[in-house]
Protein backbone atom coordinates (compact mmCIF):
# COMPACT_ATOMS: atom_id res chain seq x y z
CA UNK A 1 0.00 0.00 0.00
CA UNK A 2 1.31 4.03 -0.87
CA UNK A 3 2.16 5.96 1.55
CA UNK A 4 -0.31 8.51 2.17
CA UNK A 5 0.78 11.78 0.75
CA UNK A 6 1.96 14.64 2.84
CA UNK A 7 1.37 18.04 1.59
CA UNK A 8 4.09 20.49 -0.48
CA UNK A 9 6.06 23.19 1.49
CA UNK A 10 4.61 26.73 1.60
CA UNK A 11 7.87 28.12 2.03
CA UNK A 12 11.45 27.83 1.96
CA UNK A 13 13.84 29.08 4.25
CA UNK A 14 17.79 29.04 4.17
CA UNK A 15 19.79 27.03 6.44
CA UNK A 16 21.15 29.84 8.21
CA UNK A 17 17.53 31.15 9.21
CA UNK A 18 16.35 27.41 9.62
CA UNK A 19 19.67 26.75 12.25
CA UNK A 20 18.89 30.27 13.71
CA UNK A 21 15.19 29.78 14.14
CA UNK A 22 15.88 26.41 15.85
CA UNK A 23 18.17 27.59 18.17
CA UNK A 24 15.77 30.92 19.23
CA UNK A 25 13.04 28.00 19.32
CA UNK A 26 15.49 26.37 22.03
CA UNK A 27 16.51 29.43 23.85
CA UNK A 28 20.32 29.49 22.70
CA UNK A 29 20.34 32.22 20.74
CA UNK A 30 22.00 33.14 22.74
CA UNK A 31 21.99 30.83 25.89
CA UNK A 32 21.72 31.28 29.49
CA UNK A 33 18.93 34.39 28.97
CA UNK A 34 16.14 32.55 31.16
CA UNK A 35 16.55 33.48 35.30
CA UNK A 36 15.82 31.42 37.89
CA UNK A 37 12.83 28.56 38.49
CA UNK A 38 10.85 30.97 36.82
CA UNK A 39 12.90 30.63 33.29
CA UNK A 40 13.32 26.61 33.94
CA UNK A 41 9.19 26.83 34.20
CA UNK A 42 8.97 28.98 31.36
CA UNK A 43 11.35 26.94 29.04
CA UNK A 44 9.66 23.11 30.15
CA UNK A 45 5.93 24.89 29.31
CA UNK A 46 7.47 26.06 25.87
CA UNK A 47 9.10 22.58 24.27
CA UNK A 48 6.78 20.24 27.05
CA UNK A 49 10.11 18.10 28.41
CA UNK A 50 13.15 17.64 28.57
CA UNK A 51 14.99 14.57 28.53
CA UNK A 52 15.93 12.34 31.47
CA UNK A 53 19.09 10.44 31.87
CA UNK A 54 20.45 9.61 35.09
CA UNK A 55 24.57 9.53 33.75
CA UNK A 56 26.03 11.93 36.47
CA UNK A 57 29.42 12.79 34.31
CA UNK A 58 29.52 16.23 34.87
CA UNK A 59 25.30 16.74 35.75
CA UNK A 60 22.84 14.78 34.84
CA UNK A 61 21.05 15.44 31.08
CA UNK A 62 18.42 17.82 32.65
CA UNK A 63 20.86 19.69 34.46
CA UNK A 64 22.67 20.12 31.01
CA UNK A 65 19.94 20.92 29.13
CA UNK A 66 18.99 23.62 31.98
CA UNK A 67 22.33 25.07 32.49
CA UNK A 68 22.80 26.11 28.72
CA UNK A 69 19.66 27.92 28.98
CA UNK A 70 19.22 29.57 32.49
CA UNK A 71 21.64 32.23 34.16
CA UNK A 72 23.59 30.98 37.23
CA UNK A 73 21.46 27.83 36.81
CA UNK A 74 22.13 25.25 39.60
CA UNK A 75 20.71 21.76 40.03
CA UNK A 76 19.20 22.44 43.54
CA UNK A 77 16.81 24.85 41.59
CA UNK A 78 15.66 21.78 39.37
CA UNK A 79 15.39 19.45 43.08
CA UNK A 80 13.26 22.14 44.21
CA UNK A 81 10.60 22.51 41.51
CA UNK A 82 10.70 18.54 41.32
CA UNK A 83 10.28 17.51 45.37
CA UNK A 84 9.54 20.54 47.16
CA UNK A 85 7.36 22.56 44.86
CA UNK A 86 6.24 19.72 43.00
CA UNK A 87 5.33 21.86 39.78
CA UNK A 88 7.07 19.24 38.15
CA UNK A 89 7.11 15.97 37.41
CA UNK A 90 9.44 13.29 37.33
CA UNK A 91 7.81 11.66 34.76
CA UNK A 92 7.13 10.24 31.27
CA UNK A 93 6.83 11.45 27.85
CA UNK A 94 9.19 11.33 24.92
CA UNK A 95 11.35 7.97 27.46
CA UNK A 96 11.95 9.14 31.04
CA UNK A 97 11.23 13.04 30.75
CA UNK A 98 10.72 15.89 33.36
CA UNK A 99 7.36 17.53 32.54
CA UNK A 100 5.20 20.11 34.35
CA UNK A 101 2.67 18.50 37.17
CA UNK A 102 -0.27 20.79 35.04
CA UNK A 103 0.73 18.01 32.43
CA UNK A 104 -0.65 15.18 34.19
CA UNK A 105 -4.45 14.61 32.79
CA UNK A 106 -2.82 14.40 29.37
CA UNK A 107 -1.16 11.30 29.90
CA UNK A 108 -4.28 9.76 31.04
CA UNK A 109 -4.65 7.14 28.00
CA UNK A 110 -0.69 6.64 28.37
CA UNK A 111 -1.20 5.23 31.51
CA UNK A 112 -4.65 3.15 31.28
CA UNK A 113 -2.37 1.68 27.86
CA UNK A 114 0.52 0.74 30.66
CA UNK A 115 -2.35 -0.84 33.05
CA UNK A 116 -3.76 -2.66 30.22
CA UNK A 117 -0.47 -3.97 29.35
CA UNK A 118 0.90 -5.04 32.91
CA UNK A 119 -1.89 -5.09 34.64
CA UNK A 120 -3.16 -8.55 34.91
CA UNK A 121 -3.06 -9.94 38.47
CA UNK A 122 -1.37 -12.90 37.17
CA UNK A 123 1.65 -10.97 36.00
CA UNK A 124 4.26 -11.65 38.67
CA UNK A 125 4.87 -7.75 39.86
CA UNK A 126 1.31 -7.18 39.95
CA UNK A 127 0.74 -9.76 42.33
CA UNK A 128 2.65 -8.09 45.16
CA UNK A 129 1.76 -5.02 44.33
CA UNK A 130 -1.09 -4.63 47.13
CA UNK A 131 1.67 -5.41 49.29
CA UNK A 132 3.66 -2.56 48.05
CA UNK A 133 1.16 -0.21 47.83
CA UNK A 134 -0.14 -1.13 51.17
CA UNK A 135 3.83 -0.80 52.52
CA UNK A 136 4.19 2.81 51.11
CA UNK A 137 0.89 3.59 52.29
CA UNK A 138 1.92 2.53 55.77
CA UNK A 139 5.49 3.46 55.92
CA UNK A 140 5.92 6.64 53.17
CA UNK A 141 8.09 6.81 50.32
CA UNK A 142 10.13 4.07 49.71
CA UNK A 143 12.56 2.39 47.11
CA UNK A 144 13.28 -0.92 46.13
CA UNK A 145 16.03 -1.54 48.51
CA UNK A 146 13.68 -0.93 51.32
CA UNK A 147 11.53 -4.34 50.61
CA UNK A 148 13.73 -7.22 51.97
CA UNK A 149 12.54 -10.04 49.34
CA UNK A 150 15.22 -11.72 47.38
CA UNK A 151 12.83 -13.34 44.04
CA UNK A 152 13.99 -11.96 40.58
CA UNK A 153 11.90 -11.55 37.39
CA UNK A 154 12.98 -10.92 34.24
CA UNK A 155 12.50 -7.29 32.67
CA UNK A 156 13.81 -4.75 30.70
CA UNK A 157 16.43 -4.69 28.46
CA UNK A 158 16.48 -8.27 29.01
CA UNK A 159 18.33 -7.99 32.31
CA UNK A 160 16.88 -9.61 35.65
CA UNK A 161 15.29 -7.42 38.60
CA UNK A 162 14.10 -7.64 41.88
CA UNK A 163 10.52 -8.29 41.81
CA UNK A 164 9.44 -5.21 43.92
CA UNK A 165 11.62 -3.07 41.37
CA UNK A 166 9.13 -4.55 38.46
CA UNK A 167 6.45 -3.63 41.01
CA UNK A 168 7.22 -0.21 41.03
CA UNK A 169 7.99 0.66 37.82
CA UNK A 170 4.86 -1.18 36.28
CA UNK A 171 2.86 1.29 39.50
CA UNK A 172 4.96 4.11 38.82
CA UNK A 173 4.05 3.32 34.79
CA UNK A 174 0.27 3.01 35.46
CA UNK A 175 0.57 6.35 38.05
CA UNK A 176 -0.08 4.59 40.95
CA UNK A 177 2.72 6.31 42.31
CA UNK A 178 5.44 8.95 41.54
CA UNK A 179 8.82 9.80 42.26
CA UNK A 180 8.69 11.18 45.58
CA UNK A 181 12.79 12.07 45.15
CA UNK A 182 15.90 10.96 43.91
CA UNK A 183 18.98 9.58 46.00
CA UNK A 184 21.37 9.37 43.19
CA UNK A 185 19.87 7.30 40.33
CA UNK A 186 17.48 5.72 42.88
CA UNK A 187 13.83 6.39 42.87
CA UNK A 188 12.38 6.84 46.08
CA UNK A 189 8.20 6.63 45.47
CA UNK A 190 5.15 7.79 47.13
CA UNK A 191 1.49 7.55 46.51
CA UNK A 192 0.49 9.57 43.48
CA UNK A 193 -2.25 10.83 45.66
CA UNK A 194 0.28 12.27 48.02
CA UNK A 195 2.15 14.25 45.46
CA UNK A 196 -0.34 15.90 42.89
CA UNK A 197 -3.05 17.75 44.10
CA UNK A 198 -6.52 16.10 44.25
CA UNK A 199 -7.87 18.52 41.57
CA UNK A 200 -5.50 17.31 39.36
CA UNK A 201 -5.71 13.84 40.10
CA UNK A 202 -9.41 14.37 38.64
CA UNK A 203 -9.03 16.11 36.13
CA UNK A 204 -10.53 14.20 33.36
CA UNK A 205 -8.49 13.95 29.74
CA UNK A 206 -9.13 16.86 28.20
CA UNK A 207 -8.31 14.53 25.24
CA UNK A 208 -12.16 13.04 24.12
CA UNK A 209 -11.07 10.72 21.71
CA UNK A 210 -7.60 8.92 20.74
CA UNK A 211 -7.25 11.34 17.66
CA UNK A 212 -7.30 14.13 19.73
CA UNK A 213 -4.37 12.78 21.69
CA UNK A 214 -2.64 11.98 18.92
CA UNK A 215 -3.01 15.81 17.77
CA UNK A 216 -1.90 17.41 21.29
CA UNK A 217 0.80 14.89 21.38
CA UNK A 218 1.84 15.51 17.64
CA UNK A 219 1.92 19.43 18.53
CA UNK A 220 3.75 19.07 21.33
CA UNK A 221 6.17 16.96 19.88
CA UNK A 222 7.32 19.25 17.01
CA UNK A 223 7.49 21.66 19.85
CA UNK A 224 9.88 20.19 21.85
CA UNK A 225 12.03 20.40 18.94
CA UNK A 226 11.14 23.09 16.59
CA UNK A 227 11.24 21.60 13.29
CA UNK A 228 10.28 18.07 12.83
CA UNK A 229 10.89 15.95 9.80
CA UNK A 230 8.36 12.89 9.67
CA UNK A 231 11.08 10.54 9.19
CA UNK A 232 13.34 11.31 12.39
CA UNK A 233 12.01 8.10 14.55
CA UNK A 234 13.17 9.23 17.56
CA UNK A 235 11.56 12.53 17.66
CA UNK A 236 8.31 10.78 17.63
CA UNK A 237 8.93 7.92 20.52
CA UNK A 238 6.54 7.03 22.95
CA UNK A 239 3.33 8.25 21.80
CA UNK A 240 0.59 6.31 21.45
CA UNK A 241 -0.12 4.94 18.03
CA UNK A 242 1.75 7.83 16.18
CA UNK A 243 3.68 6.02 13.55
CA UNK A 244 3.47 5.16 10.07
CA UNK A 245 0.07 6.13 8.27
CA UNK A 246 -1.30 7.47 11.60
CA UNK A 247 1.83 9.85 11.90
CA UNK A 248 1.03 11.09 8.33
CA UNK A 249 -2.37 11.70 8.83
CA UNK A 250 -2.47 13.36 11.79
CA UNK A 251 0.33 15.97 10.11
CA UNK A 252 -2.14 16.43 7.76
CA UNK A 253 -4.77 17.16 9.49
CA UNK A 254 -2.92 19.64 11.58
CA UNK A 255 -1.70 21.60 8.26
CA UNK A 256 -5.62 21.64 6.94
CA UNK A 257 -6.39 23.09 10.03
CA UNK A 258 -3.99 25.62 10.20
CA UNK A 259 -1.71 24.54 13.15
CA UNK A 260 1.06 23.27 11.39
CA UNK A 261 2.94 24.90 8.20
CA UNK A 262 5.13 23.14 5.75
CA UNK A 263 8.25 24.25 5.34
CA UNK A 264 11.55 23.49 3.11
CA UNK A 265 15.40 24.18 3.78
CA UNK A 266 16.90 25.24 0.91
CA UNK A 267 20.05 23.23 -0.15
CA UNK A 268 18.36 19.75 1.98
CA UNK A 269 16.77 17.88 -0.90
CA UNK A 270 13.62 15.80 -0.91
CA UNK A 271 12.78 16.73 3.04
CA UNK A 272 9.92 18.62 4.04
CA UNK A 273 9.47 20.21 7.99
CA UNK A 274 6.68 21.10 9.92
CA UNK A 275 6.52 24.13 12.25
CA UNK A 276 4.04 25.16 14.64
CA UNK A 277 2.19 28.02 13.51
CA UNK A 278 2.43 29.67 16.74
CA UNK A 279 5.92 29.34 16.27
CA UNK A 280 5.91 31.80 13.02
CA UNK A 281 6.79 35.12 14.90
CA UNK A 282 9.83 32.81 16.53
CA UNK A 283 10.75 31.95 12.63
CA UNK A 284 10.19 35.68 11.42
CA UNK A 285 12.36 37.04 14.11
CA UNK A 286 14.96 34.47 13.19
CA UNK A 287 14.86 36.61 9.69
CA UNK A 288 14.84 39.84 10.56
CA UNK A 289 16.33 40.15 13.82
CA UNK A 290 20.15 41.36 13.87
CA UNK A 291 22.15 38.32 15.54
CA UNK A 292 23.14 39.09 19.36
CA UNK A 293 26.46 38.50 20.40
CA UNK A 294 28.01 35.39 19.45
CA UNK A 295 27.88 33.34 22.99
CA UNK A 296 29.24 29.73 23.74
CA UNK A 297 27.30 26.88 25.61
CA UNK A 298 28.16 23.41 25.95
CA UNK A 299 24.72 21.10 25.04
CA UNK A 300 23.89 18.07 26.73
CA UNK A 301 24.21 14.81 25.05
CA UNK A 302 20.51 14.13 24.97
CA UNK A 303 19.40 17.85 24.67
CA UNK A 304 16.28 18.89 22.78
CA UNK A 305 18.07 20.49 20.20
CA UNK A 306 19.98 17.29 19.40
CA UNK A 307 16.66 14.65 19.08
CA UNK A 308 16.76 14.85 15.28
CA UNK A 309 20.89 14.15 14.10
CA UNK A 310 19.67 14.16 10.32
CA UNK A 311 18.63 17.69 11.05
CA UNK A 312 21.98 18.60 12.79
CA UNK A 313 23.71 16.98 9.98
CA UNK A 314 21.45 18.58 7.34
CA UNK A 315 21.54 22.73 8.86
CA UNK A 316 24.23 22.33 11.18
CA UNK A 317 27.05 19.95 9.25
CA UNK A 318 27.31 18.68 12.47
CA UNK A 319 27.50 14.90 12.85
CA UNK A 320 26.83 13.49 16.29
CA UNK A 321 26.75 10.07 18.01
CA UNK A 322 26.60 9.73 21.64
CA UNK A 323 29.24 7.00 22.73
CA UNK A 324 28.19 6.02 25.67
CA UNK A 325 26.65 2.53 24.73
CA UNK A 326 29.83 1.93 22.18
CA UNK A 327 32.20 -0.56 22.89
CA UNK A 328 35.71 1.63 23.53
CA UNK A 329 37.46 0.21 20.88
CA UNK A 330 34.34 1.32 18.35
CA UNK A 331 34.29 5.18 19.85
CA UNK A 332 35.43 8.07 17.27
CA UNK A 333 35.43 10.56 20.34
CA UNK A 334 34.53 9.43 23.76
CA UNK A 335 32.55 8.04 26.18
CA UNK A 336 30.82 11.02 27.30
CA UNK A 337 31.33 13.79 24.66
CA UNK A 338 29.48 16.78 24.50
CA UNK A 339 28.83 19.54 21.60
CA UNK A 340 30.35 22.95 21.95
CA UNK A 341 27.94 25.82 20.43
CA UNK A 342 29.23 29.26 19.70
CA UNK A 343 26.78 31.96 17.83
CA UNK A 344 24.48 29.84 15.34
CA UNK A 345 27.46 26.96 14.98
CA UNK A 346 28.39 23.84 16.45
CA UNK A 347 32.38 24.55 16.44
CA UNK A 348 34.10 22.01 18.74
CA UNK A 349 33.30 18.81 21.03
CA UNK A 350 34.37 17.89 24.39
CA UNK A 351 35.14 15.04 26.87
CA UNK A 352 34.74 16.34 30.43
CA UNK A 353 35.47 14.62 33.44
CA UNK A 354 34.36 16.22 37.11
CA UNK A 355 36.05 14.66 40.19
CA UNK A 356 33.38 15.54 42.72
CA UNK A 357 35.71 14.99 46.22
CA UNK A 358 38.69 16.79 44.62
CA UNK A 359 36.07 19.37 42.92
CA UNK A 360 38.48 19.42 40.01
CA UNK A 361 36.83 19.58 36.16
CA UNK A 362 38.94 17.85 33.17
CA UNK A 363 38.61 18.83 30.40
CA UNK A 364 39.84 15.35 28.62
CA UNK A 365 40.06 15.78 25.49
CA UNK A 366 38.49 18.76 22.90
CA UNK A 367 37.80 18.17 19.13
CA UNK A 368 37.49 21.39 16.98
CA UNK A 369 35.03 21.17 13.97
CA UNK A 370 37.22 20.90 10.43
CA UNK A 371 37.36 24.77 9.52
CA UNK A 372 37.21 26.06 12.90
CA UNK A 373 39.79 28.86 13.66
CA UNK A 374 39.19 30.41 16.57
CA UNK A 375 39.86 34.11 17.08
CA UNK A 376 39.79 36.26 20.53
CA UNK A 377 36.17 36.86 20.22
CA UNK A 378 35.36 33.11 20.17
CA UNK A 379 37.92 32.33 22.98
CA UNK A 380 36.35 35.02 25.13
CA UNK A 381 33.31 33.19 24.80
CA UNK A 382 33.97 30.20 25.86
CA UNK A 383 36.02 31.16 28.94
CA UNK A 384 33.18 32.95 29.52
CA UNK A 385 31.15 30.00 29.22
CA UNK A 386 33.37 27.52 31.03
CA UNK A 387 33.68 29.94 33.87
CA UNK A 388 30.00 29.85 34.14
CA UNK A 389 30.05 25.26 33.53
CA UNK A 390 32.61 25.89 36.57
CA UNK A 391 30.01 27.42 38.82
CA UNK A 392 27.38 25.60 38.00
CA UNK A 393 29.56 22.20 38.96
CA UNK A 394 31.15 23.67 42.18
CA UNK A 395 33.86 23.22 40.83
CA UNK A 396 37.01 24.49 42.29
CA UNK A 397 39.67 24.15 39.77
CA UNK A 398 39.93 22.90 35.84
CA UNK A 399 42.76 21.33 34.16
CA UNK A 400 43.53 19.92 30.49
CA UNK A 401 43.93 15.91 30.06
CA UNK A 402 47.28 14.88 28.00
CA UNK A 403 44.45 14.72 25.27
CA UNK A 404 43.76 18.22 24.77
CA UNK A 405 46.89 20.38 26.44
CA UNK A 406 48.75 19.73 23.03
CA UNK A 407 45.84 20.91 20.47
CA UNK A 408 45.88 24.86 18.98
CA UNK A 409 43.52 27.33 20.37
CA UNK A 410 43.11 25.99 23.95
CA UNK A 411 44.81 29.00 25.35
CA UNK A 412 41.79 30.74 26.83
CA UNK A 413 41.99 27.93 29.61
CA UNK A 414 44.74 29.51 31.03
CA UNK A 415 42.12 32.72 31.47
CA UNK A 416 39.66 31.29 33.79
CA UNK A 417 39.08 33.16 36.80
CA UNK A 418 38.22 30.35 39.30
CA UNK A 419 37.26 33.16 42.33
Amino acid sequence: MAKIQLPSPTMTVSKTHARRFLLAHQRLWPPRKLRGKVGILEFIRHVGCIQFDPINIVGRNPDLVLQSRIDKYRSAMLEELLYSDRQLLDGWDKVSSIILAEDWPHFSRHRQHMRERHGDPSNPPMGIAPMVLDAIRERGPLSSIDFKRGDKVDWSWGQQSSLTKASLDVLYAMGEILVHNRVGSRRIYDLAERLISPDLISTPDPNETMEDYQEWHVLRRIGGLGLANPSASELWLAMLGVKGDILRSTLIRLVERGELVVLAVDGVHNRIFFLRSEDLPTLELARTKRAPKARAALIGALDNVLWDRNLLRWIFDFEYIWEVYKPVRERKYGYYVLPVLYGDRFVARVEPVFDRKERELTLKNWWWEDGVQPDDRMKVSLTNCMEEFIRYLGASHIRLGNEASGKVGMEWVSDLNLG
